[in-house]
């Protein structure tokens, strides 16, 4: 009973932390990317840095928290303590964002930057690391 208790405390106060910590990299890493284009000092083109902007209103939506929530269930009901399980499938998850964003919004599976998938795929695996350091590896 103590452990039910532990766990129904522990996941969604690190399902939040890792979410925070996501938006952050996202946050950071999409504005030095923004910085870096208008300057142009990288060779990333200014549409494709200004596309994660577009990207931040569809963060909000519902459809995009499943991908990281299903591996949060999978983890728990499968009892996966293993840090590569949750660092890849948080890199994983946050890489299906833009692909499902991209679908919902055109209708069809028109693929993102690379840059875009870059930040997202970083973001994922600090959000898995953060997941599995506070609830992930605890039994």
């Amino acid at each position: 009973m103590m452990y039910f208790l532990g766990r129904l405390f522990l996941v969604p106060i690190g399902f939040i932390l890792s979410s925070l910590v996501a938006l952050f990299v996202i946050i950071t890493l999409g504005s030095e990317k923004i910085t870096h284009a208008i300057q142009g000092q990288n060779d990333v083109p200014l549409s494709a840095a200004f596309e994660l902007v577009g990207q931040a209103a569809v963060l909000t939506s519902a459809m995009t928290i499943i991908p990281a929530l299903a591996l949060v269930i999978i983890g728990e009901v499968g009892r996966i303590r293993s840090i590569i399980f949750y660092v890849v499938g948080g890199g994983l998850a946050l890489v299906a964002i833009p692909a499902l964003a991209q679908a919902g919004i055109s209708g069809g599976l028109e693929m993102p930057s690379t840059a875009l998938w870059q930040i997202f795929a970083t973001a994922g695996f600090l959000a898995g690391f953060t997941y599995w350091l506070i609830a992930g590896r605890t039994v």
